[in-house]
């Protein structure tokens, strides 16, 4: 019977070319973009989840009521992990990250800048990142101790044994290498190369005991049956017996293994995070695969006129509903094998630019039986979910009727069928609605005054001998002709690496916890930057010598400091009074997303990391380059000249939304071909089941405009009820997303009518191309078929 049924569904499949190619179209596009985003979606929900104390490993958190909201932050004291292993016994290990840190490593010949960290010797028995070489126990031991990964082994080392190597650091201290790691995996939060002890930061004086200095990552891994909850409430308390300052801020522990996909916080309460992506584009490959089945539904619903005489005779010699309703599932399954393969070869065709898309190694498991099982539940899953609904539609005709040929049903005004089509353009509308919400928005932040000039801008981090070099250095860059300004900073204007809640001002209300900004500035930072001035000067210490201890303000410290006349007022930091000699318009530091932040740029008297040079526009960027990086050569020889464009980093701040933007375009694209490529074949069904009407109405005048109005204007109408349902689930849904901007476009009523127009358009041209065919066919051919 099996073997019956199968020939029957592969006749069936060659007899209908037209169909049979729609129908596995759908499905193949469809089940592509399923097998694409859970992919995807699979490597994403992979991360850190290999560590094999995964469940016992957290990250120190702090919670602290600012302004009536409770601020959540993952950075600590450094002196807290002592504290927390000296005074909680339920912690079995513990260890300190010191964020990434670029060194130059030097071996020989060789210069290779890269990233690592410093860490406690606990840190590699609580997360799993194997040892190739070297004992688990020691190789963090000495203070110039190294581990390495593999990649960094071979880069420095060739074909050599590492273990044992000199390897200087800095290129100052020499290091051993005792151990070796297998690379880390991709899917890893961590992404250092080395590791260093954390009794070389004791020794070079980057430990410290102060608890208002919040620099570190703490990551702790409790005992076997520790009560998480029990554990908490006890650790909550842990800054009221040694933080005399922050009596109210709460420490907690947050699982790591939830931090990649969960890690965004709204008033003291995770708020979600990746995970909200995952799950928008979890529900688009729902939706693209549903749609494609509905495709099959419709389409094999279309066609029950010429499968009906063939129920009605096998039912007449003895089939019942259960053998047609297998037949019907037969050939839907056939369909679904048939476009689980094109669909893979897909897949295998555009997985290369996929992974340029959303910037991750994904890969195809085809020697992973788990793979297959996979593919077969999909497969099944697939088959089942199109073929539902048309066999048991199909196996439910009347013998008699079909024989007699009565058995067709008078129109209604609800089928199932027009259902189908109103939920594929109901959902096609709202994506592109979604779409078009997201480029406004994206173009609005794009388009955001920024307050600095960021063309011909760049910023190089201050290393080996730069910073006693430095007067040297700016002599030279403004003699060169190919700088017009040079001024030192804490960080690149594109970040911020430091604010605080302590800063004082006359008038200052003592409950206020606003962040303000820190940035700081040697000298000619308004020139250098180009920023807007609103009042007062720029730094100029030939001029000033005290302007060591001035600082500049933007506009919105201004106005939260309350200060009518600015200029001349102190504002306290650390215990250094500095003194207003400007004012700038407000610019964008960190996300242009959101409002701008109170912020103070302090004198040469604060701390600096960063050099901004401005280059001279009238000559070529590659000849200033040129001829900066002789300079740096010439005063930092030891180290390569490594250097970034201020445009091309601000642009990085897109980039996940430009990457949102783009998967949401292209599957929003593939939806409607797949609900174009259904209508399409409901049009054409719709048209050759009304040849001889069309014939008739021609020959008794009908032209060619009424008779196309006439085909299509039932589609029209559930378009314009799919618009009707789409427009308040689409102003709706992204006006929840908008909420997590501050600095964001307000949904205009075009925006909405533009989605319903070009969905209009499209099924009007979908539909339009069918019914104009039938209209201009000739109607002596379909009237003479009688």
């Amino acid at each position: 019977m099996f073997k019956n049924y199968l020939k029957i569904a592969w006749r069936n499949l060659l007899r209908n070319k037209a169909f049979s190619l729609l129908n596995i179209l759908g499905l193949s596009v469809g089940l592509a973009v399923t097998i694409l985003i859970v992919l995807w979606i699979n490597f994403e929900m992979g991360y850190d989840q290999f560590h094999v104390n995964k469940d016992r490993l957290y990250q120190v958190y702090n919670k602290y009521p600012v302004d009536g909201e409770i601020w959540t932050w993952n950075s600590t004291p450094k002196v807290m992990a002592k504290v927390i292993k000296k005074d909680y016994p339920e912690v079995e290990r513990v260890s300190r990250f010191l964020y990434d840190i670029p060194f130059l490593m030097t071996y020989g010949e060789k210069r290779i800048k890269t990233t690592g960290t410093t860490v406690d010797p606990d840190f590699l028995h609580m997360f799993s990142f194997p040892l190739i070489q070297g004992n688990i126990d020691q190789v963090l031991d000495g203070v110039n101790s190294l581990v390495i990964t593999e990649a960094l082994a071979k880069k420095l080392f060739g074909n050599q044994d590492p273990m044992g190597q000199v390897v200087k650091v800095d290129n100052s201290d020499p290091f051993t290498v005792t151990g070796v790691l297998k690379d880390l995996p991709e899917n890893s939060e961590f992404t250092f190369e080395y590791l260093i002890p954390w009794k070389y930061a004791i020794q070079k004086g980057w430990d410290d005991e102060n608890w208002g200095n919040n620099s570190v990552a703490t990551f702790v891994m409790l005992k076997k049956n520790t009560e998480y909850d029990t554990f908490s409430s006890k650790i909550k308390t842990l800054r009221e017996n040694y933080d005399k300052e922050s009596p109210n801020m709460v420490t907690y522990l947050y699982p790591f293994s939830r931090s990649h996909l969960y890690g965004e916080f709204e008033n003291g309460v995770e708020k979600g995070g990746r995970i909200d992506i995952i799950r928008m584009f979890g529900w688009i490959a729902c939706i693209v695969l549903i749609i494609a089945c509905i495709n099959f539904m419709n389409l094999s619903t279309a066609r029950s006129e010429k499968r009906a005489k063939e129920v009605g005779i096998r039912k007449v010699v003895g089939a019942n509903k259960s053998g047609l309703v297998s037949q019907f599932m037969g050939e839907s399954l056939l369909f679904s094998l048939i476009s689980a393969a094109i669909a893979l070869i897909l897949v295998v065709l555009v997985l290369p630019a996929f992974k340029g898309l959303v910037d991750r190694p994904l890969s195809l498991s085809l020697d992973q039986p788990v793979f297959w099982i996979s593919g077969l539940i999909l497969i099944l899953f697939t088959g089942l979910l199109a073929g539902s609904y048309p066999a048991l539609y199909l196996s439910a005709f009347r013998p008699s009727a079909v024989l007699k040929g009565t058995f067709k049903k008078v129109n209604t005004l609800v089928t199932p069928r027009k259902v189908l089509v109103i939920l594929q353009f109901t959902v096609a509308i709202i994506l592109i609605t979604a779409t078009l919400i997201v480029k406004q928005q994206l173009n609005k932040a794009q388009n955001r005054e920024l307050g600095y000039a960021k063309n011909n801008l760049i910023y190089t981090e201050m290393e080996g001998d730069m910073n006693k070099n430095y007067p040297l250095i700016k002599e030279a860059l403004l003699s060169s002709n190919a700088v017009n300004s040079v001024t030192r900073t804490m960080s690149p204007i594109t970040e911020n690496w430091s604010n605080s809640w302590g800063i004082e001002w006359k008038g200052k209300d003592p409950d206020d916890k606003t962040l303000v900004l820190r940035f700081s500035a040697d000298d000619a930072v308004v020139k250098t930057l180009e920023l807007q001035l609103a009042l007062g000067r720029d730094f100029d210490l030939k001029k000033y010598p005290t302007d060591s201890t001035a600082t500049i303000l933007n506009e919105a410290a201004v106005i939260h400091m309350g200060f009518d006349d600015p200029i001349g007022q102190i504002v306290k930091d650390d215990d250094v009074d500095w003194h207003v000699i400007g004012v700038v318009k407000n610019f964008v530091v960190r996300s242009p997303f959101q409002k701008i932040e109170p912020l103070m740029i302090q004198g040469a008297k604060s701390w600096s990391e960063v050099i901004h040079i401005k280059l001279n526009q009238l000559r070529g960027t590659a000849e200033n380059l040129a001829a900066v990086e002789g300079i740096f050569k010439k005063f930092n020889p030891e180290y390569p000249f490594n250097y970034e464009f201020i445009d091309q980093q601000y642009a990085k701040k897109f980039k996940y939304h430009q990457r949102t933007e783009t998967l949401a375009s292209v599957f929003c694209l593939l939806t409607i071909i797949i609900s174009c490529l259904g209508l399409f074949g409901l049009a054409s069904y719709m048209a050759e089941n009304r040849i001889k009407e069309i014939g008739v109405r021609k020959v008794l005048g009908a032209s060619i405009s009424n008779i196309t109005v006439l085909l299509s204007k039932s589609f029209l109408k559930l378009v314009l009820i799919a618009f009707a349902i789409a427009v308040p689930i689409s102003w709706y849904s992204m006006n929840r997303w908008l909420e997590d901007f501050e600095f964001r476009i307000t949904i205009s009523t075009w925006t909405l009518v533009a989605a319903g127009v070009l969905a209009v358009a499209i099924s009007l041209l979908t539909v339009g191309y069918q019914a104009i065919k039938a209209a201009i066919a000739n109607p002596v051919k379909s009237l003479r078929t009688e």
